[in-house]
């Protein structure tokens, strides 16, 4: 099972970095998370240089793939080379997410047809002009789409992603995990008050 998050030039270390930290709690035989990027290193908005686990070719045969966000993700979807290579993404057979100005990068590729989407306060102007409406909420999905709006829904998007592979247990485990001593309770709850109305089949926790 492969979960890419496809990490650009000027990615934001807090969308591509936490899914990555929450991602990487599942210890399933089989389980990878990568950083997939078009280039072999890429530096983030604050200049962390950090090197690509999986190419942007291995990101769109994966199982999942999350879509970060960053401070040049309207140069991504400007160059027509790069959106190309990320022409084969297809939620029929895999799971697609996208994380604040992400969301930017799925709208382009035409991934959001009638499918409202959350992104950040910046984005959602640019998100609105390519069509796709943008909800006031930090987390939204639809089938085997998702989109999380704000920073600090990445673990949102993790969570979801965990919890559609592995299970709604896993996914609460991941969370707890990372929550804060003395709030983690309270903070799984709170997750899955989010994540839980879009989790076929699923029992919200009663956490």
């Amino acid at each position: 099972m492969h979960i890419a998050i496809l990490t650009f030039e000027g990615y934001n270390e807090l969308d591509s970095l936490i899914a990555l930290g929450i991602l990487n709690r599942v210890k399933q035989p089989g389980w990878r998370v990568s950083i997939a990027s078009p280039s072999a290193k890429v530096r983030s908005m604050n200049g962390v240089v950090i090197e690509a686990q999986a190419s942007l070719q291995d990101a769109v045969a994966a199982d999942a793939v999350i879509v970060g966000s960053g401070m040049q993700t309207r140069e991504v979807i400007a160059d027509a080379a790069l959106m190309q290579q990320l022409k084969p993404l297809d939620p029929t057979r895999q799971l697609l997410g996208a994380q604040c100005s992400g969301t930017l990068v799925l709208a382009r590729l035409g991934l959001l047809d009638r499918v409202p989407a959350c992104t950040d306060l910046i984005t959602k102007p640019w998100v609105q002009e390519a069509g796709v409406d943008v909800l006031n909420q930090p987390f939204f999905a639809k089938g085997n789409i998702a989109t999380a709006g704000g920073c600090l829904a990445s673990a949102y998007l993790a969570a979801w992603v965990i919890a559609r592979l592995q299970g709604v247990a896993a996914a609460e485990s991941a969370l707890h995990y990372v929550a804060p001593v003395g709030e983690k309770d309270a903070y799984v709850a709170q997750a899955m008050r989010n994540i839980g109305p879009y989790l076929p089949g699923a029992e919200r926790s009663a956490a």
